[in-house]
This record gives C-alpha cells, sequence and structure tokens, in this order.
C-alpha cells in the first residue's frame, strides 16, 4: 500500500506538469503568422544587405528598363543585375551598360568592338534589340556594365518603394508588426510562468497529491 500511494503523487505532478508543458508549446494563429512576417522581414533586409555589400566589393548594381529598346530579350519594365568590368573584357553579343555625357545612360547589345585611343580603351558599336539600326556613333569607353540577367516586371515595385507614402506605410506596418509579435509574446511567457508556479504551489500544498 505503501509504495503504491507513493507512485501516486508523482504520476499526478507528471500528468498536470505535462498538461502544462503542452499548454505552453501549442502555437496559435497569431504566433504563427507573427513568426512568418518576422521571417519575411529578416528575410528582405538580408537581401538589401547582401546588395550594398556586392556593389562596393563587385561593382553589382541595378538598373531599371524604362523603354522597350532591348525588347523581347529585356522588355520595358525589367530590372537588370549588371556589374562593372573593363572595356577590355568585352565581346560582342554582350549587352551592356554604357555612360554618356550629359545623357542618362544607355543599355544595348555589342555590335562590333575596336581598340581605342589607348590600350585600355575601346570603342564599341551598340544596337538595341528592337531596333532596326545600330547607336549613331561608337562609344569610346574603358569601363562599361555588363548585363548578368534581368527580371521582368521588377521595375514598377522598386518605383513604388520610393513613393512616400509607400515608404511611410511600410514604417507604420513594420512598426505595428514588431509591437505585436513581441509584446503579446511577453505577456503570454509572463501569464504562462505565473500560471506554472500557481499550479506548482498548489501541488506542493495539497495533501492528496
Amino acid at each position: 500500500m505503501t509504495e503504491t500511494a507513493t507512485s501516486m503523487p508523482a504520476t499526478r505532478r507528471a500528468q498536470r506538469k505535462a498538461g502544462s508543458d503542452g499548454a505552453r508549446r501549442r502555437p496559435t494563429t497569431g504566433g504563427l503568422l507573427s513568426e512568418i512576417l518576422l521571417w519575411l522581414a529578416a528575410l528582405a533586409g538580408l537581401i538589401c544587405i547582401v546588395l550594398v555589400v556586392l556593389a562596393f566589393t563587385a561593382h553589382i548594381t541595378l538598373i531599371m528598363f524604362r523603354t522597350g529598346s532591348m525588347s523581347p530579350t529585356i522588355p520595358a519594365g525589367s530590372v537588370a543585375i549588371v556589374q562593372q568590368i573593363p572595356a577590355a573584357q568585352v565581346h560582342v553579343g554582350d549587352v551592356v551598360t554604357v555612360d554618356r555625357p550629359s545623357q542618362l545612360p544607355v543599355t544595348h547589345r555589342v555590335r562590333i568592338v575596336a581598340d581605342g585611343a589607348s590600350p585600355s580603351q575601346r570603342l564599341i558599336t551598340l544596337r538595341g534589340d528592337a531596333n532596326a539600326q545600330d547607336d549613331p556613333a561608337p562609344y569610346p569607353v574603358t569601363s562599361v556594365r555588363i548585363v548578368r540577367f534581368a527580371i521582368p516586371g521588377l521595375a514598377p515595385v522598386i518605383v513604388a518603394f520610393g513613393n512616400p507614402f509607400v515608404l511611410g506605410g511600410l514604417t507604420l506596418g513594420a512598426t505595428a508588426l514588431v509591437v505585436w509579435a513581441f509584446w503579446p509574446r511577453a505577456a503570454h511567457r509572463a501569464g504562462a510562468a505565473k500560471a506554472s508556479r500557481a499550479a506548482r504551489d498548489a501541488a506542493e500544498g495539497d495533501p492528496d497529491s
């Protein structure tokens, strides 16, 4: 009889502890959603950091295509990943971005590569894939930005992020996300800890438990 009476409290305590742990570990819909949103925000931040690092270390940047001169290869509204390279590494068929004095840069396909006035300079003739003729004159360059790949339809999204109202909304949304994600979680943990202590005190004070 003594052995049975000794084992029963341990069994009851184990059941209470298991029930308490199960209640604490059971995820809620709001908790799962906050976790997902936080991970997405962290991923977006990581992408921004990677882009900044690549811009400084590998000279990789983004350019947006506002016109369709490179269609259908790169339609209007696309965003391209470009990398700065020496002009000596340019080959016929490459799609490159060339800076022009007092004008916007141009991104077209290389048609002809010729030697320039110095060993590092090249004269490159460009033409857009949608154009019937080459650009008016060759471009003397010592470096260009070569297109590594392009993502169609991304330019409007990036432009929208530059809108002050969009930035303000994102800031308010991020603030609300942080408040929602951390305040309820802290309150839940405090409540769970308080309930656990109360249950433990009750179990210790109950002679039948």
